[in-house]
């Protein structure tokens, strides 16, 4: 009887875990960052962006780290407390996340110079911008 009983549990389980992939199959994994800049330091946001985040980024892409990335600039404003800008990085699947730290650490030193200049330059951005939220999100495409 257990064993019976057993053998229907597991049946519902792979039921239950099949079922959403009926509607889609699984894509690539994005972490998306929602930003807030503070008044008048846009520019001296994307000025930051362009010096040490796009090499970073672009060096990463270049390796293989990550699949691409995206910057967006929203037009909409709801409130004063809204995000300006996302920042959205793509990862082929969850197992290219393995590791990435470290990956992370080395390719900083090489191009920020190390982990004082790049503690320096999140000082700075500290003061223009605030992160609204980071989102880890699977990107699924419909069938």
């Amino acid at each position: 009887m257990k064993k019976i009983c057993g053998l229907i549990a597991f049946f519902l389980l792979c039921a239950v875990s099949a079922f959403p992939q009926e509607h889609y199959t699984e894509g690539p994994v994005w972490r998306v960052q929602l930003i807030r800049v503070k008044p008048t330091q846009l520019d001296a946001y994307l000025t930051t962006l362009r010096q040490s985040t796009k090499p970073l980024l672009d060096e990463m892409k270049r390796q293989g780290t990550i699949v691409d990335y995206k910057v967006f600039l929203k037009e909409t404003k709801h409130n004063p407390e809204d995000w300006d800008m996302a920042i959205a990085v793509e990862y082929r699947n969850h197992a290219a996340l393995d590791g990435l730290a470290a990956k992370g650490e080395m390719l900083r030193d090489k191009i920020l110079g190390g982990k004082q200049p790049a503690q320096q330059l999140a000082d700075k951005r500290a003061e223009i911008r605030e992160i609204i939220s980071s989102e880890l999100m699977d990107e699924i495409i419909l069938k």
